[in-house]
């Protein structure tokens, strides 16, 4: 599975951002898939995820701001972000897998394949 993100950019604090992440490869219809993000001096951390055991999960610090959604004809996962902060500025990542247990969705090493990371820059 190959995986590639983009749709980042620079927004004011209050604006919005849909970034997306096309999935190729072997993907079994569409594997499971989530987002994550890095700030810069900070550790990763987990995003959203959207798994077909479990439906959708969201990090505390953007329930009822993001939305994570996709289109398995396309083989593609997006994340709809409002109302953005600047403490969302980070590289945010997608990340996939066949399967991946609604126990895990938060941890980064339950996700075998990777993109290589958009920036978003919400400014104040």
């Amino acid at each position: 599975v190959q995986l590639q993100a983009f749709g980042g950019g620079l927004v004011q604090a209050g604006g919005s951002l849909r970034l997306s992440c096309a999935a190729s490869g072997r993907t079994f219809s569409g594997p499971d898939m989530g987002w994550f993000r890095q700030a810069e001096g900070k550790e990763r951390e987990f995003v959203a995820a959207i798994i077909r055991l479990g439906g959708t999960y969201y990090s505390d610090s953007v329930k009822g701001r993001f939305t994570i959604s996709r289109d398995n004809a396309k083989g593609t996962v997006y994340l709809e972000m409002n109302s953005l902060k600047p403490e969302d500025t980070a590289v945010y990542y997608c990340a996939a897998d066949l399967v991946v247990s609604p126990r895990v969705v938060w941890f980064g090493t339950s996700y075998k394949y990777w993109g290589q990371g958009t920036l978003v820059t919400v400014s104040s």
